[in-house]
């Protein structure tokens, strides 16, 4: 049986981490936690209730009833499945000005260490390898232009049938890389031990080759 290992995935919105590393734990057979999700959950969870998202002791107050699991490949709120609920633009927003405060990433943050030190696991997001799992074997920065970005989610969102402008996503991108990079609290930002991979001409399964073959090189029984 190969050694318990730790993949921190990181990266700008948009990038394709989640989808990266599904196909990762795929392949390795070990669990994905969607750390954005989480804060997703967090969000939803905050339009939901018509809680202010800059009044930061009414959110404590309800992260001290609000639980998050994932089973199966879903994400739990509470015990209700929300998985295509928190995929909005209002929802990415949202998520993002809740992960600026400190007790929602504390919670958080102390949540995703349990999950790493419990098992094998992969997690993406935008501080795992800098911040919540520094001890991670293993640690990629994936990105690619905003331009790319915003194309993509574009055609996510379109095919989903909801009402999109390419223009808005392209700005929201920018805007929320800006808010990522510069908040005060575990900014977006690439580990130091962390591998770059910029995956604006790469498919999703060159990317996923790519990352495996990284990890197999040193991942030994």
């Amino acid at each position: 049986m190969k050694k318990k290992i730790r993949v921190a995935i990181d990266g700008p919105s948009g990038a394709g981490k989640s989808t990266i590393a599904k196909a990762v734990a795929r392949e390795l057979g070990i669990d994905y936690i969607d750390t954005g999700a989480m804060y997703r959950a967090v969000g939803y969870k905050t339009i939901r209730c018509g809680v202010d998202p800059d009044d930061a002791q009414a959110i404590k107050e309800m992260l001290d009833h609000t639980e998050i699991d994932f089973s199966g490949g879903n994400i739990i709120l509470d015990g209700v499945i929300i998985n295509d609920k928190i995929r909005t633009p209002e929802i990415s927003k949202r998520a993002s000005e809740c992960s600026a405060l400190a007790d929602v990433r504390e919670k958080l943050v102390q949540l995703q260490r349990q999950m790493g030190q419990a098992k094998s696991v992969i997690m993406d997001g935008r501080d795992i390898g800098s911040n919540v799992l520094k001890d991670a074997e293993y640690k990629f920065f994936l990105t690619a232009s905003a331009e790319e970005r915003a194309r993509r989610r574009f055609e996510e969102l379109k095919e989903k049938g909801q009402p999109v402008e390419y223009g808005q996503i392209l700005s929201d991108i920018r805007q929320r890389d800006h808010k990522d990079m510069t908040r005060e609290l575990n900014p977006l930002c690439k580990a130091e031990d962390a591998l770059e991979v910029d995956s604006t001409e790469m498919g999703i399964e060159e990317v996923t080759q790519f990352i495996l073959k990284e990890i197999e090189k040193t991942w030994q029984q």
